[in-house]
């Protein structure tokens, strides 16, 4: 049997970036049950992909009550709705072996991850008064994505002069723009930047010098999407609400770096059911951004545990 769920979970403070506002996580929560055994997974549709959480529901509860994971690979395409079934799968397969999802799947037992943590997008002096309360933080990941985000980037480097920092522009900026700020980007310490241009308008990234790694997000999902990113993009930003779940997640993790292409984990901002699979696929990964849980006011029960090493594997109680 198949169950979806919505939950709402409130944000410590607003979370801005260059689409829009949000003040909650909404999600759906999936609970697959057979034999007295239950497994759980959780996705986040994103109106970005034309997803709602009506239209996710309705895909999920169009499903088979004993659908395979094998069988959902073709029966449902690439997103949320496959992302919260393919991991539930997972949970509840687990539990029936009474093994660990990492040993089901053949991997090496995860340890902690450093993640970066999520400055949203505001003006510079608050950005930089956000920055100077994380600057204790290695990695702090900015989002911008606007034709004046110069004085945001310095203002973050003021507030924490010595964290990592990766930049976040969300399809915001243009080629003129980006162009503007690549050699300041190097300048400040900056290492990565995510989607600086629109999915679907990004070529000219393949003929502009990249002196900091640019790293694809709206315009990567799944393999079938990696084909064509090689030469534009130096990395590729895996979200399992993208690909679909963790069973493809982890193809395409392998599949990018045998194309060359580094990776990046990411995440929606969801609660620490949505980031347990997620810690598994970003073992070794370059980057990781699993900070969701930390931007909550409220979690899962058993949530993830995050120290100075980073996010841990999650507990047998949570997932997996």
């Amino acid at each position: 049997m198949i169950t979806v769920t919505e939950d709402i979970f409130r944000l410590t403070k607003a979370f801005t970036i260059s689409r829009g506002t949000k003040t909650e996580a909404r999600v759906l929560t999936v609970r697959i049950s057979r034999g007295g055994v239950s497994g759980w997974g959780e996705c986040v549709p994103y109106a970005r992909y034309g997803e709602t959480l009506d239209s996710v529901r309705d895909q999920i509860e169009g499903l088979q009550g004993g659908i395979t994971r094998h069988d959902l690979q073709s029966a449902l395409p690439a997103g949320a709705a496959r992302n919260a079934v393919d991991c539930a799968l997972w949970d509840l397969e687990a539990k029936q072996a009474g093994r660990r999802v990492w040993d089901l799947a053949g991997l090496p037992a995860p340890g902690p991850v450093l993640t970066a943590y999520t400055l949203s997008l505001a003006p510079p002096v608050e950005m930089r008064m956000a920055a100077a309360e994380n600057a204790h933080r290695p990695i702090l990941k900015i989002k911008l994505g606007t034709p004046d985000d110069m004085p945001r980037l310095e203002a973050v480097r003021q507030g924490a002069p010595r964290s990592r920092i990766i930049i976040d522009a969300n399809e915001g900026w243009t080629p003129e723009v980006y162009t503007d700020l690549a050699p300041h980007l190097l300048l400040l310490g900056v290492e990565l930047v995510e989607q600086p241009l629109p999915a679907g308008q990004d070529d000219m990234l393949a003929e502009i010098a990249r002196p900091v790694p640019v790293c694809a997000d709206e315009s990567c999902f799944d393999r079938a999407s990696l084909a064509g990113l090689p030469g534009k993009y130096d990395v590729v930003n895996l979200k399992l609400d993208k690909t679909g779940g963790l069973t493809e997640a982890l193809l395409a993790r392998d599949l990018a770096r045998q194309m060359g292409l580094k990776v990046m984990v990411g995440c929606m901002v969801g609660s620490s059911l949505a980031m347990a699979p997620a810690v598994l696929l970003a073992q070794g990964a370059g980057w990781t951004d699993l900070d969701a849980p930390l931007l909550l006011a409220e979690d899962r029960p058993d949530p993830i545990h995050y120290d100075a090493e980073g996010v841990h594997p999650p507990d047998a109680g949570l997932w997996g």
